[in-house]
């Protein structure tokens, strides 16, 4: 619910930053005028910081800007190829393997072993005698000499990190607080935190999980910031820079640093939230993104407007973090993902990636393996003469043509041009599969959704996304390669907060939890405040997870209630009632006679940044489709080559109608059309695909 109250600094030019693995984009957006301007360049893979500047750079001075919003992958990827730091554990006696026991799950389900590394090594993993129980009563005072004790022995074993979990410091964090204050007048460095000040949650392995990601992440995340902060400082640059969140949100470069587990789905959540807001103003509130980039696609689910948050999310097997992030889904099926037949005789698309170094073959950087990239290329899809980027001059055709014929066509007994459509239909199955996992397999009808496909690859495999899945139409934003850093500029500010209160609702103490509320409320909005950016007003959310007592598991429960004159208001009648209407969409029933618990209470403190009317992207006054016609080329489909209209993409009119096949290109990104598809460009600029009528 809204307070009503307005904050934020001065208007002024916000640049989105999105630093993927082939290439950075950009989006710059002056407040006060209402313009825009694009750019893409190529990533600098290991010292992103050069091509994060060359595209600042590429609209003036860095330091005129007022300020920037960066979408990264840095975490995500480090989590994914286990790349982090070296971390310690501080935890209670006799807890030392709670990361070792997970969930009891294993990554082979029926399997009669496996193997999982936790992120901290088990003689880096510490016990001191404390104990709080669970009703916050402590028992065991902790000792600060013997915490002291055991952070010098972990400094000296190698630790670049600290983490301390102790049992039950979701209801009270009196040991915790101590044990990090005495491990910090010892620790080398700043990268150590305690659980409490993390996740003060209930379920031991998720808050040990989180935290011990959390100090895995922050060296690395940190060290980062550090570099793009230093060469932002050498621009003489004295604006604000923030970090988007997995949730959608933006947050400070200080909280990215303290709280780095926050951005594990950084990138991919700004290109989502710019889509969610690209598609519900073009009459399209049920949409499944697909962001293809160089490395990976990433798949999302937005269902009337509004993006799909879980509170938990796995990274990868065993690598559970409890925060709040957009529900994404990712596969290793990327433009540079590298083709290959297996020992088996069957063709791989993936997971493995040329990146951006060396990058796909056809960029003539040394790779020798082909790539979904070179498949295109060889089809006739990407224009060999314009690559995107603006790095290259030109892309080799014949040495993708000779890579395809020697790795793949070879190898399978086929002609290379049918090789090289067989890597994209691969590619565009694994697509399809990641689409369906998160519709139809969550009881979704793909028919009543369009596929909103952004990245620099995405709008290339719009036809099969339609086709393979069922979907009905499919919506390429104006500036598809750009749209994540369009998401960057356009998403709120936002910072969540629980707490674990384990009450049951009958004959709750309202008064008291009101105190909480509030409490948490004025501290979540102390944090947007705190973020320097303009905002209309700050919007504080309230919500319970719950459940009838004996049950496990909770469903969330949303509060009606906001903050007016220091209360929520907030009574059982009202909990009662909120409950039972979550519960009830949830599973169609309710259990009368069952008491309920609150378990935890989630509060988020969300700034509403100015509105970014997407109209401003909308092809000019003037242009025609005869105008944008820029000749025609022939282009492989289906086993077949078809003579195909080619088309400056951003010069099309509002209304404009396209028979396939076609192309449309664009500095940032290529639409195919197939030949039983057509296209129209909407008053946002959007291109619309749907099935021909004919």
């Amino acid at each position: 619910m809204s307070n009503g109250i307005s904050t934020g600094a001065a208007k002024g030019a916000i640049v989105g930053v999105d630093v993927g693995g082939t290439f950075t984009d950009l989006f710059h957006y002056d407040e006060a005028r209402g313009s825009f301007r694009t750019a893409k360049v190529p990533s600098n893979r290991g010292d992103e910081a050069v091509g994060f500047l060359a595209g600042l750079q590429s609209f003036g001075p860095v330091a005129e800007l007022g300020s920037i919003v960066h979408g990264t992958t840095v975490g995500t990827n480090a989590l994914l190829e286990r790349k982090g730091a070296k971390v310690g554990l501080i935890t209670t006696a006799g807890f030392r393997d709670v990361l070792e026991m997970r969930r009891r799950d294993r990554r082979q389900t029926w399997g009669l072993w496996g193997d999982f590394v936790p992120v901290v090594d088990r003689d880096l993993r510490l016990e001191v005698e404390e104990r709080t129980l669970a009703d916050g009563t402590v028992r065991t005072a902790v000792d600060p000499e013997e915490v002291r004790a055991c952070a010098r022995r972990l400094a000296e074993m190698g630790a670049e990190a600290l983490a301390i979990v102790f049992i039950n410091a979701y209801a009270n964090p009196a040991n915790e607080l101590a044990a990090l204050e005495a491990a910090r007048a010892v620790w080398p460095n700043a990268n150590l935190e305690c659980s409490s000040r993390i996740l003060p949650e209930i379920r031991e392995f998720e808050r040990t999980s989180t935290t011990a990601l959390n100090a895995y992440l922050q060296p690395v995340v940190g060290s980062y910031l550090a570099k793009l902060d230093n060469a932002l400082a050498g621009e003489g640059f004295g604006g604000r820079f923030h970090i988007v969140q997995s949730n959608g949100g933006v947050m400070s470069t200080d909280t990215a640093r303290r709280l780095p587990v926050r951005t594990a789905l950084s990138g991919p959540a700004a290109g989502v939230i710019a889509a969610a807001a690209i598609s519900k103003a073009a009459g399209f509130p049920n949409v499944i993104t697909g962001d293809l980039g160089g490395t990976s696609f990433d798949v999302s689910l937005v269902v009337e407007g509004q993006t799909m948050l879980a509170a938990q999310t796995t990274i990868d097997f065993g690598l559970v973090v409890r925060t709040p992030m957009i529900e994404i889904t990712t596969i290793g099926a990327g433009g540079g993902s590298i083709a290959g037949v297996d020992p088996g005789g069957m063709l791989q698309v993936g997971p493995e990636s040329a990146g951006s170094r060396p990058g796909p073959v056809c960029y003539g950087q040394g790779n020798t393996r082909p790539t979904l990239t070179d498949a295109n290329v060889l089809l006739g899809r990407i224009n060999a003469e314009r690559p995107i980027g603006g790095k290259l001059a030109r892309l080799d055709v014949d040495a993708a043509r000779t890579a395809i014929a020697t790795h793949v066509a070879e190898p399978l007994g086929l002609d290379v041009m049918a090789a090289a459509e067989a890597v994209v239909r691969i590619a565009n199955s694994k697509m399809a599969g990641a689409i369906r996992l998160v519709s139809i397999e969550r009881g979704h009808d793909p028919a009543k959704f369009a596929a909103v496909p952004f990245g620099g690859g995405g709008a290339l495999h719009v036809g099969a996304l339609i086709k393979e899945v069922g979907l009905k139409a499919a919506l390429v934003p104006r500036f598809p390669g750009v749209t994540s850093a369009l998401g960057c500029v356009i998403a709120d500010i936002r910072h969540d907060q629980v707490q674990t209160v384990n009450l049951p609702l009958a004959g709750i103490d309202a008064a008291s939890l009101d105190r909480r509320m509030v409490e948490e409320a004025t501290a979540a909005r102390a944090v947007v405040e705190s973020a320097g950016l303009s905002v209309e007003r700050i919007d504080l959310v309230f919500e319970l997870d719950m459940h009838y007592i004996g049950q496990t598991h909770t469903v969330a429960v949303p509060l009606p209630v906001s903050v007016e004159n220091g209360t929520t208001g907030v009574n059982e009648a009202t909990i009662r009632a909120a409950f039972e209407r979550a519960y009830q969409a949830s599973f169609s029933r309710l259990l009368p006679g069952v008491g309920a618990k609150i378990v935890n209470l989630r509060t988020a403190a969300i700034g509403r940044r100015p509105h970014f009317d997407l109209a401003a992207l909308a092809p000019a006054a003037g242009t025609t489709v005869e105008g944008a016609h820029a000749g025609s080329r022939p282009v492989w489909f289906d086993g077949a080559w078809h003579e195909t209209a080619v088309y400056n993409r951003l010069d099309l009119p509002v209304g404009a109608h396209i028979q396939g096949p076609a192309i449309l290109e664009q500095p940032d990104a290529t639409t195919v059309i197939d030949p039983d598809l057509s296209a129209r460009v909407d008053g946002y600029g959007n291109v619309i695909v749907e099935r021909s009528a004919r």
